[in-house]
């Protein structure tokens, strides 16, 4: 019993690292501008890399973890985190800050893959659309604490304080691992070549349901990073809120998410989950659309916006659970290819929303992520029908 805390705690942790490698240092992005001397964009390539490494990552570590097990990928992708984590906070200039956001994504992918890899080896259906639900509820608390204490750092020690943090959580992390039990029995590893491993990932891909809603969640990320990327500019710059103040809204903003995680366990269906979020999503895209384009205050933004990302949140648990079960047998693989299409939409969509006036952008970007979230997931209905016909 004692072990099953642990294990909800730690893959709690770990699965976190999404938010805390973005989100914690969100509100310092301006401030940031005037530190290096540079531009928006330049900043967000920052925050787009560490996507893109988070995406990345996901691809090496869980096909390794597939062949080596889950626990020493685990142990290395975290000391890697530590040590690029501790040069990020002596960056003389934002293209080796940018470059080192880089590293920390990839490393970072390393606990938000093997989080889903572990949970799904040790358990199966509702029991792990639950154990995902809890995940996902924790994974809401990290986006509250992440920007509030960054919020509250930035003015005080700088950017630089922040990344401190981040060092001490992986430090903490690292150490946590040595009581971490293996979760893939030594005969359950696949035994060809890491080169052989990795092409599991081409086979991952032939499963049709599962690709279907892995881009039903990616598309329906691109809500999530759209708002993760333009929040500080739009509440700071365009309705001059204070970084604490950003905090508050964003930390609001965690809480609607880690609430649809939670409530998605509450569904018996996950088909249904998927069904009820991607209705919920378009039609709150349509309203914060026009709230964006007729600029209708910060208080319609946030009444919106909170609903908007509680849609997103049963997305996230519901679809995790139905690709994860469709593609047991490579679960590494899977969760890494999953993860990492979902990171790859956070890196394209992170610079979109910096192009023209962010408001029409940032609006776009949320009604064409909701648009195609609702098709994937009509689509893998249709091959699910078709696999049970068989």
């Amino acid at each position: 019993m004692k072990y099953k805390v642990f294990l909800l705690i730690f893959l709690g942790l770990i699965s976190a690292f999404g938010p805390f490698v973005t989100d914690m240092y969100l509100p310092s992005l301006p401030s940031m501008v005037d530190f290096f001397d540079t531009s928006i964009s330049m900043v967000q390539m920052g925050l787009s890399f560490s996507m893109i490494g988070l995406a990345l990552g996901q691809l090496i570590f869980g096909p390794m973890s597939d062949k080596y097990g889950r626990k020493r990928p685990l142990q290395v992708a975290m000391i890697v985190f530590c040590i690029s984590t501790l040069f990020s906070i002596f960056s003389p200039t934002i293209e080796v800050f940018i470059v080192l956001r880089l590293l920390q994504g990839i490393a970072g992918a390393g606990g938000i893959v093997l989080s889903r890899s572990i949970a799904t080896d040790t358990y199966d259906g509702h029991d792990l659309l639950k154990m995902l639900a809890i995940i996902g509820a924790i994974n809401g608390i990290a986006p509250i604490c992440a920007p509030v204490v960054g919020g509250a750092l930035v003015g005080i020690t700088g950017w630089q304080g922040i990344f401190v943090i981040l060092l001490v959580i992986g430090i903490f992390i690292t150490i946590a691992t040595h009581f971490l039990r293996e979760s893939l029995a030594p005969q359950l590893r696949k035994t060809s070549s890491v080169l052989g491993t990795f092409k599991l990932l081409r086979v991952v891909t032939r499963n049709r349901v599962f690709m279907c809603y892995v881009l039903q969640q990616a598309t329906a990320q691109a809500i999530l990073f759209g708002n993760i990327s333009s929040a500080p500019f739009i509440l700071q710059e365009h309705y001059g809120t204070s970084a604490i103040a950003f905090s508050i809204f964003f930390a609001v903003n965690g809480l609607f998410i880690g609430l649809g995680s939670v409530l998605s366990a509450k569904f018996r269906h996950p088909e249904t989950c998927v069904k009820v979020s991607c209705i919920g999503m378009l039609t709150c895209s349509a309203v914060i659309a026009a709230v964006l384009y007729f600029d209708l205050g910060i208080w319609a933004y946030e009444c919106v916006i909170n609903p908007l990302l509680g849609f997103m949140g049963l997305t996230l648990t519901a679809s995790t659970t139905l690709a994860l079960n469709s593609e047991r047998n490579n679960a590494g693989s899977a969760s890494a290819l999953f993860g990492a299409i979902c990171f790859a939409s956070g890196g394209i969509v992170t610079p979109i929303v910096g192009l023209g006036n962010m408001l029409h952008t940032t609006a776009n970007t949320f009604l064409i992520g909701a648009l195609l979230s609702c098709a994937f997931a009509a689509l893998a209905r249709v091959f699910q029908t078709r696999l049970v016909a068989k």
